[in-house]
């Protein structure tokens, strides 16, 4: 009987459509937006012109429109814009692919207005408008949209793109657009008042122009490992790993090339694919040693021969736990994983917790907790002694579920190795950080 009452689509057909009918009325009451996504599913039903009308108006509305989106009202806005897009790229693109076109590109439009008065800490909205560039491509493909068309379009979206939310048009478009569509854009651009370094760079790309995106780049800034990973990509693609591995050398020098992944990556497959395999292993080795990458590691054992990988593996432990960032390390172990290293890792380093990376402390407890919980409880109680110490009072709540975590696994640890017993710790916790009541009331609940 419980099952019959469950909310879902098969129990509500069985109302039947005049008692969902009269629901969705008695719902809609006072609520806006129900109201507009039931006026937009009417239309929609009457066919691709109402519905392009229903979604016109309620464009025009939105672009006139100067209410401050706030958290609150954020939510809302991206129901009622998907609802829009999704009419158009269903029953309207269906119908008139070339309608479809016209009224995505009123959509984007709205973008740069309707993010100038919105709180978008989250980067929903503008993902939106993102993800509508890859709609307006889908559409403008289907549609056969003449580069013609799509060149004032995109020329006019572009001139509008305050917030970067239409960075990724050109390489979406590029199909569409073709060689000649992309030179008349550019000639478009020109014309309006110029264009900046990225559109260049899309603009050489696209039209397959490698030479002339190289000549963009000031030898300077292939100094900068990022750009340099960046340019000779593109080489690789082209088949010029030469040209590529001499661009990705020139920025060898730069400060923390050890952080740099991207430029490391594409330096290996450089390497590969001029047949440098051992140089490409050597490099994959070094990486691995200074900042223990685990995907540098795995591709560098998978190309070993049998058997030659447990050996390698065995060294790699041991460049581990002599590392020494004791945070690094222990990341590798648990996330390699090798859970009774890591174990022994954290009781022998256990001075070196201060538990302020929580993203690496909390997970690395909770993996270790099921079989090895001296261990987890000694990076438990780094994160709660952190917290207290530091007056992180929005880190209390995680603080009293750690410290309650540690009385559960307390019963489970018969050898305490030299670590002190739980409830040694608890109390001396409590005499050192009582005033900290907020914490405490916590903890007692």
């Amino acid at each position: 009987m419980a099952a019959k009452r469950t909310l879902n689509a098969k129990n509500l057909e069985t109302l039947g459509a005049s008692a969902l009918a009269e629901l969705l009325i008695e719902v809609s009451a006072g609520n806006a937006v129900i109201q507009r996504r039931l006026r937009l599913a009417l239309a929609t039903a009457g066919g691709a012109e109402g519905a392009a009308q229903e979604v016109r108006k309620r464009l025009a509305t939105i672009g006139r429109s100067s209410t401050f989106i706030d958290s609150a009202k954020r939510k809302a806005l991206l129901k009622d814009l998907e609802a829009q897009q999704q009419a158009i790229r269903g029953p309207i693109a269906t119908a008139d692919p070339g309608l479809a076109v016209e009224l995505q590109v009123r959509l984007l439009e709205l973008s740069e207005g309707v993010l100038d008065r919105s709180s978008d800490s989250t980067g929903a909205v503008i993902g939106l408008f993102q993800r509508g560039v890859t709609v307006l491509a889908t559409l403008a493909e289907a549609a056969g949209t003449s580069p013609a068309s799509l060149v004032e379009h995109t020329a006019d979206l572009l001139q509008n793109n305050g917030y970067g939310q239409f960075d990724g048009l050109i390489p979406a478009l590029t199909p569409a657009l073709g060689e000649v569509g992309l030179l008349q854009l550019e000639e478009a651009l020109l014309e309006r008042g110029g264009i900046d370094r990225l559109t260049m760079e899309q603009l050489a790309q696209g039209r397959g122009d490698l030479d002339g995106y190289l000549e963009l780049f000031e030898p300077s800034q292939l100094t900068w490992p990022d750009t340099a990973a960046e340019v000779a990509s593109h080489l690789l693609q082209a088949g010029r790993a030469e040209q590529a591995l001499t661009v990705l050398d020139g920025a060898a020098a730069a400060t923390r090339i050890m952080q740099a992944e991207e430029w490391h990556t594409t330096r290996i497959a450089a390497l590969d694919a001029l047949g440098r395999s051992e140089d490409a292993q050597q490099h994959r080795w070094q990486v691995f040693s200074q900042t223990l990458s685990i995907p540098m590691l795995r591709d560098h054992l998978k190309r070993l021969d049998d058997f030659a990988d447990v050996e390698a593996e065995e060294r790699a432990f041991a460049v581990v736990e002599a590392h020494p960032l004791p945070l690094a390390a222990l990341q590798f172990l648990v996330f390699w994983p090798s859970l009774p290293r890591a174990a022994r890792y954290v009781i022998l380093h256990l001075h070196d917790w201060d538990g302020d990376v929580y993203a690496v402390y909390e997970p690395a407890a909770e993996r270790l907790s099921a079989d090895h919980p001296l261990a987890a409880s000694v990076l438990l109680r780094a994160m709660v002694v952190f917290a207290l110490s530091m007056g992180r009072s929005k880190r209390y709540r995680y603080a009293a579920e750690h410290l309650r975590q540690c009385e559960l696994l307390d019963a489970r640890i018969d050898n305490w190795q030299g670590v002190e017993p739980h409830s040694s710790f608890a109390g001396r916790l409590r005499e050192t950080f009582g005033q900290k009541w907020s914490f405490w009331q916590l903890v007692e609940r």
